[in-house]
């Protein structure tokens, strides 16, 4: 997999945007085969940033019903990525 493969989307959150401040980790949907190595690897080429370390997480679907039809979202990886002190990354691209 390439390194933009494994990460799919940023997730920007309240809670995202504290850790960020508080503690710089930020915060991935990433590939569900992807392991916590391929993950770090991934930011540092993609952000060019250095990692030091990585949680991941399966958040399992939840049940959703509209009328009398239900259904279940699907599951999904995410990657709470906790980066060198003095690094960051700017999603916005603001200078």
């Amino acid at each position: 997999m390439t390194p933009q493969q494994i990460i799919i989307r940023p997730i920007l959150s309240e809670k995202s945007a504290e850790l960020e401040a508080e503690h710089n980790q930020y915060t991935f949907e990433v590939h569900r085969q992807a392991n916590k190595i391929e993950i770090g690897k991934a930011v540092e080429i993609v952000f060019g940033v250095r990692v030091d370390k990585v949680r991941t997480m399966v958040m399992r679907g939840d049940i959703r019903r509209v009328g009398r039809f239900s259904g279940k979202t699907r599951q999904w990886k995410k990657a709470m990525v906790t980066l060198h002190p003095g690094d960051s990354i700017d999603y916005y691209g603001e200078d």
